[in-house]
């Protein structure tokens, strides 16, 4: 038995204007911008209601897009799950695991971010 939800909305963005494509989404979805973040790094979390999926603004090298993560308290048994439903291994990284669905979407497995977890996931067998 393992548990798993939906945990993250990632907006991948290409370009070296992460904050300017922050500014833009945060103004779009009503979430405000953090308070203080690193100036260097290659993603900015918008500050969303507690326990709420968060939404991420990642710097990337490929193309724009968005993709989901799904957090679990058991990696190896959701791939699985998720492998028995279609999904593909695209990477495996130190701490999640990058699929793609069968539709064609890629999703990120990894461990829980957020509050709730316990109390909200659904619960597989």
């Amino acid at each position: 038995m393992h548990k798993s939800r939906l945990g993250n909305i990632v907006i991948d963005c290409p370009g070296g204007d992460l904050w300017s494509a922050a500014r833009f989404w945060s103004s779009a979805l009503g979430y405000p911008l953090p308070a203080a973040t690193d100036a260097t790094g290659r993603f900015i979390q918008l500050v969303t209601p507690p326990g709420d999926v968060q939404v991420i603004i990642q710097q990337v090298d490929h193309a724009a897009r968005a993709h989901l993560d799904i957090e679990t308290d058991a990696i190896a048994p959701e791939v699985e799950r998720l492998e028995a439903l279609g999904a593909t291994i695209v990477s495996r990284q130190a701490t999640w695991v990058v699929m793609q669905a069968p539709s064609g979407q890629r999703f990120c497995v990894g461990s829980p971010y957020r509050d709730g977890f316990d109390r909200h996931a659904n619960v597989w067998t």
